[in-house]
């Protein structure tokens, strides 16, 4: 399987998903949309993964690469092919399906629970999910449910936390971020962890779960449900 993955800013990676593609013996390339690298044509790609970043979906007059973004996820999507976005890269993904990206009612940063809806329960890409687990969280933006697409999951701070659009899958949480990650987002975005009813201290953030084993396992079933489906 060919897998692009489509990253924003220096600090926000793969994750476990570069470890994923590795042992699954896929080919996976990163593009650095940042470092103005071009986007993939939709023909060399099979699974198409947009990541996060500080920037929100519509700013395209200071990033004009979002435009182009975007149309290579309608692209991926007319094709009948897979695409996974990730915290901005799920905002991306909507906003390029026609629904608006907005600013959620608060913040919501750190580690929290994600519920599955009835309709997430039965998903496949969340086949062997328990119907609520702990994702961790940084963002301001929240998306709506494009047309035609079905919300999977939710969190008490925000409503949309899932979508699924035919081999499209929204996730506004992370699954796939390594320790690393978080330290690097506490360096980069720590003017954002003001205190609020949905943003953790730092010291809390940074401890983290007891392993990351089990969110990166979950990472793995989904990646691999994505694969298949």
């Amino acid at each position: 399987m060919r897998i692009s993955v489509l990253t924003h800013i220096p600090f926000e990676t793969p994750g476990c998903i570069s470890r994923w593609a590795a042992e699954r013996g896929h080919e996976c390339t990163v593009v650095r949309l940042w470092a103005g690298e071009p986007p993939p044509d939709a023909d060399a790609v099979d699974l198409l993964v947009s990541m996060g970043g500080p920037m929100g979906a519509n700013d395209e007059s200071r990033f004009p690469w979002l435009r182009e973004e975007k149309r290579l996820i309608c692209s991926i999507q007319e094709r009948g092919k897979r695409g996974l976005g990730i915290c901005l890269g799920a905002q991306v993904m909507a906003a390029a399906l026609g629904a608006r990206v907005r600013p959620n009612p608060g913040k919501e940063i750190g580690w929290f629970p994600v519920r599955l809806t009835g309709e997430g329960q039965h998903s496949p890409f969340f086949s062997g999910f328990p119907a609520e687990f702990q994702a961790f969280h940084w963002h301001a933006d929240t998306f709506d449910i494009p047309p035609g697409s079905v919300r999977l999951a939710e969190s008490a701070a925000s409503r949309n936390q899932a979508f699924a659009a035919g081999g499209l899958l929204g996730l506004q949480f992370h699954l796939e971020v390594e320790a690393a990650g978080v330290r690097a987002l506490l360096e980069h975005c720590r003017s954002d962890l003001q205190a609020a009813e949905w943003v953790q201290p730092r010291e809390v953030i940074e401890a983290g779960p007891d392993s990351y084993a089990e969110l990166h396992a979950r990472a793995f079933a989904l990646l691999d449900s994505l694969a298949r489906n």
